[in-house]
């Protein structure tokens, strides 16, 4: 089905800082076999953003265009109301509320293959479930999948405070571990509310003097791996998130973990089975989304200046 009317969203045509971003109006996405229409009314902003819209690493540009970007709209994560469903979608129909991850979401409407979608728990706004997506995925399967969280285990959470910290904070608790969260001194009352056990100030105590700790989660790369792996007991593992800026941190880091045992560098996959768990956690209130900033659809370029400072408090949404 081709919907051909307009919509409001952020494009960009050129890789640099927030500046390149505008607001335009495009047509609406089609709506494909496989596919669900969703009006988005929530959006969360990632560093996964961040990347696409400066082309950094470079390393980066080999997929998404390398002298400009061929993905023009930005954002991923989503929640609204399915506006639309392609003939073989099953699960959803006009008017379900939904949640989870796609492409272009930083638009009035995104087309969503129906495997990346869930229906939003009653009890979390839009907004809350509008920024589970890429953090919920990083988190989960940080601690679960490469980290091989047990209960009652010591986990330390490097980057607490941060979007996939706030998440790993509270997943970490709901696999019964024992949690100490690194953060700054202005964080440190909110990891203690999401259920951390113990906070490090790093800016007054060095974490790799602490533990050990039978899983490191670290999801800023501030120290190197040698000291980090200092803090972990003889079999404990540490697992590293994210992608780094450049490619000089990024090479070290691949190689330091090539010649490392029990040590992981991980980007989070999305999938329709670990979506459902994120559900379930969110139902259960197990997991609170922590949201610092809300902005509107046409002042993404803001928000995204705001992720790029690099001290967001939980995840920052915006809303459409």
């Amino acid at each position: 089905m081709t919907i051909e009317t307009q919509m409001k969203a952020i494009v960009y045509y050129e890789y640099g800082s927030p500046d390149v971003l505008e607001l335009r109006d495009i047509d609406q996405p089609t709506v494909e076999d496989d596919r669900v229409l969703v009006r988005v009314r929530a959006a969360s902003v990632n560093p996964a953003d961040w990347h696409m819209m400066t082309g950094t690493p470079i390393v980066a540009r080999l997929s998404e265009g390398l002298f400009k970007p061929k993905r023009t709209v930005a954002g991923a994560d989503l929640a609204g109301t399915v506006e639309a469903v392609g003939k073989d979608v099953t699960r959803f129909q006009p008017g379900d509320e939904v949640f989870g991850e796609g492409s272009k979401t930083f638009a009035e409407y995104a087309s969503v293959p129906e495997r990346l979608l869930e229906h939003k728990p009653a009890n979390v706004t839009f907004e809350e479930a509008g920024v589970v997506g890429i953090a919920g995925f990083t988190a989960l399967q940080g601690l679960r999948d490469h980290g091989k969280i047990q209960s009652g285990q010591h986990v330390l959470i490097n980057g607490a405070s941060g979007g996939v910290g706030t998440f790993a904070v509270q997943i970490a608790k709901s696999f019964g571990a024992e949690v100490t969260a690194v953060c700054s001194t202005r964080n440190v009352d909110m990891v203690r509310s999401i259920g951390a056990d113990h906070v490090i100030d790093y800016t007054t105590e060095d974490f790799t003097q602490s533990g050990p700790y039978d899983l490191i989660l670290d999801t800023v790369g501030t120290r190197p791996l040698s000291q980090c792996k200092q803090a972990l007991s003889p079999e404990g593992i540490y697992v590293a998130v994210g992608a780094p800026k450049t490619m000089v941190p990024l090479l070290g880091r691949l190689l330091a973990m090539a010649f490392s045992k029990n040590t992981v560098w991980f980007v989070a996959k999305a999938n329709q089975e670990d979506l459902v768990v994120l559900r379930e956690l969110l139902e259960s209130g197990a997991v609170k989304p922590v949201i610092d900033r809300r902005y509107r659809l046409s002042e993404a370029a803001e928000a995204m200046r705001y992720l790029g400072e690099g001290h967001a408090q939980g995840k920052t949404v915006i809303t459409v």
